[in-house]
């Protein structure tokens, strides 16, 4: 976790360039569909760093090593899955939002998936928030479990300023300051979602990334938050999913 922070930070000072954390095109992507023929919805999940338990190990694959998309599976959910391996690579080279429209989201709409949901869990939930600010036609919603949500300087300074609504960004560059960029966003989107889809934030009460999640908390409706104790980790974050899917959101 402590690597995952470090690397955040590198990103945005731009000190990371690496040729090992490239991403490359198209995204490798791992499919778990319905036989003999494909559901009419998608859920696509984005990996934390190297699947958050075991950096560079597990990666996408670890929605199935750790029970997702089983607990799917066996509740006969209308839903096939795909888990692309979104590494650290492209957030790195800023590729993340256009590799995974590309090569992901519109394909499964050109083969008729009517609805498709984002679940990302550590970084893959910033990602798949990012993915939303980009893209929100695309999507039925998002599920972001424990995100890194932006270093404890932004986050201070939003707590000292009463919260995300009276919060006043300033002037900044949104390419050099992805994190006021992306709390800017949740302020506004707060006052223009009207039709749009949900996000909905699930995480642990222990998690480190907590003070993110709290401001992001109190600024969602109820209904949207799911926090229950536990710290970052995928048992943490399975017990969420399945409490997620038992609410029938997804359907």
């Amino acid at each position: 976790m402590r690597t995952f922070f470090v690397l955040v930070i590198l990103i945005s000072s731009g000190l990371l360039i690496f040729s090992c954390f490239s991403g490359k095109a198209p995204l490798e992507t791992l499919n778990y569909t319905s036989e003999p023929e494909k559901n009419q919805n998608l859920i696509v999940f984005l990996q934390g760093m190297g699947g958050t338990t075991n950096c560079f190990i597990s990666g996408h694959a670890c929605f199935e090593s750790q029970g997702f998309v089983e607990a799917v599976r066996s509740r006969g959910l209308p839903y096939d899955m795909a888990a692309p391996n979104t590494h650290f690579g492209y957030y790195n080279s800023r590729t993340l939002e256009e590799r995974l429209r590309t090569d992901v989201i519109l394909p499964a709409k050109a083969s008729g998936y009517k609805k498709i949901w984002l679940v990302g869990v550590s970084m893959g939930g910033l990602g798949s928030v990012l993915y939303y600010r980009q893209h929100t036609q695309d999507i039925a919603g998002v599920l972001t479990l424990g995100p890194f949500l932006g270093d404890n300087k932004i986050l201070d300074e939003i707590i000292a300023a009463g919260g995300v609504a009276r919060w006043n960004p300033g002037d900044y560059d949104a390419q050099k300051d992805w994190q006021r960029m992306l709390w800017h966003w949740l302020k506004d989107y707060n006052r223009q979602q009207n039709n749009h889809a949900s996000i909905y934030l699930g995480y642990g009460t222990d998690d480190p990334y907590v003070k993110g999640h709290a401001l992001l908390a109190d600024y969602l409706p109820p209904k949207n938050v799911i926090a229950v104790d536990g710290g970052h980790s995928f048992g943490t974050f399975k017990e969420i999913w399945e409490i997620f899917l038992d609410r029938d959101i997804l359907q």
